[in-house]
């Protein structure tokens, strides 16, 4: 019987295959890595988004409106040089189809997120000093 990790790469239809017996494996999604996991009975998926420990405040600012939205939950890692990633899980037991909904919902949750970190990054306007002439 096919893995977890086995019977979710078959489900994304990803060109590669995991060692067997393999309990993780990083895929490259959109020029990054996302790294697959099977921990406690579940299919996890997480994604760095590489931020500024400057900028976890405003991502965290957005963070429950996204809630309502997806189930892709925003964490942090004090230890960790990337700073913020998302995650999101599905049973080991689901089926393909759900496995394959999990995925297609985790990337569009990472290009919204990956997006707001590239705005962190831009330089913000300065608004002009008012100016009152006679």
């Amino acid at each position: 019987m096919p893995s977890a990790i086995d019977r979710f790469l078959t489900a994304i239809g990803y060109p590669e295959r995991a060692p067997d017996g393999a309990t993780s494996f990083e895929l490259l999604v959109d020029g990054g890595t996302v790294r697959l996991w099977t921990e406690s009975g579940s299919v996890f998926l997480s994604r760095a988004l590489a931020c500024a420990a400057e900028d976890l405040p405003r991502l965290a600012a957005l963070a429950p409106g996204r809630m309502l939205r997806e189930e892709a939950a925003l964490s942090a890692d004090p230890s960790s040089s990337d700073g913020a990633f998302l995650w999101q899980s599905v049973p080991e037991t689901a089926d393909a189809r759900a496995m394959q909904r999990l995925f297609e919902s985790f990337c569009d949750s990472c290009d919204w997120w990956l997006e707001r970190v590239r705005e962190f990054g831009e330089p913000v306007a300065e608004i002009p000093p008012l100016t009152i002439r006679p």
